[in-house]
């Protein structure tokens, strides 16, 4: 059975809660013991709802286990490069494209931005963004239909964006990975690009080299401030944690 979740979280996420999260917009306190079921009770919803849900994390979402193109990346990136995203011109909306492939048809890789502060941890408990909650609480990240090329996809407006968040970054997470022993050495192909959304332009990419067996997590590439201009690092590393671990990393409340 699946549970309705207000649209915001009131207190600290444990995990009994991150797994029982349907794929309505999320707001109560997470409990991360539900993780597992918050991916398998959104692929039965769905199905059954032929892909859509009213209100929910919806997509025209390639196939989990279909194989994608990659796209052409325009301006890539080494791992561990840095660069400002924007040349010229004040910040604005950006849409962080991400997209990878499986070697095993088990791997079900599902995409988080969490939004960090100076301390390098969220500024609070609602401020990341995943299926199970598609907008930041200022409403300037959010979980989007993918569209066309890429898997899934995260809409910036860092014009507008919380003036406290200094810090975004991208994680690519298997779904339950410690129950069927999967690792990041059934992946590949995985990029993350970033796109101006009013050009299309592709400003930055960065396209993963590395595909450790050890990690169920892979911090992809993040965006940072930096003298007041956002800069983009191709990061590529992961670690053996779900996503409730991430959650309790990057300063999420954990009961």
């Amino acid at each position: 059975m699946m549970v309705d979740i207000p649209m915001r979280p009131r207190g600290a996420y444990d995990r009994n809660t991150l797994s029982s999260i349907n794929t309505q917009k999320t707001g109560r306190v997470y409990s991360a013991q539900n993780i597992g079921e918050m991916n398998g009770g959104r692929r039965d919803s769905e199905a059954k709802n032929g892909g859509s849900m009213p209100g929910a994390h919806v997509q025209s979402r390639q196939a989990p286990f279909a194989r994608m193109t990659v796209p052409s990346l325009v301006h890539p990136l080494q791992k561990g490069q840095k660069s400002a995203l924007f040349l010229s011109g004040a910040p604005r909306q950006v849409d962080v494209c991400l997209g990878w492939n499986c070697t095993d048809a088990r791997c079900d890789v599902d995409v988080s931005a969490f939004l960090l502060g100076e301390s390098g941890k969220v500024i609070g408990d609602d401020w990341f963004v995943f299926y199970g909650q598609t907008k930041s609480p200022d409403g300037r990240a959010v979980f989007l239909p993918d569209g066309s090329e890429d898997r899934e996809v995260i809409r910036l407006d860092l014009a507008k964006l919380d003036s406290r968040v200094k810090k975004i970054v991208f994680v690519l997470t298997i779904n339950e990975a410690f129950e069927k022993k999967l690792h990041f050495g059934m992946l590949g192909d995985a990029y993350i690009r970033i796109l101006d959304h009013g050009s299309r332009e592709e400003l930055l990419s960065f396209s993963m080299t590395d595909y450790y067996t050890n990690v169920i997590s892979m911090m992809i590439g993040e965006l940072y401030l930096h003298n007041g201009s956002w800069k983009f690092h191709g990061i590529g590393n992961g670690v053996a944690k779900d996503l409730a671990g991430l959650c309790a990393l990057y300063g999420v409340r954990t009961s």
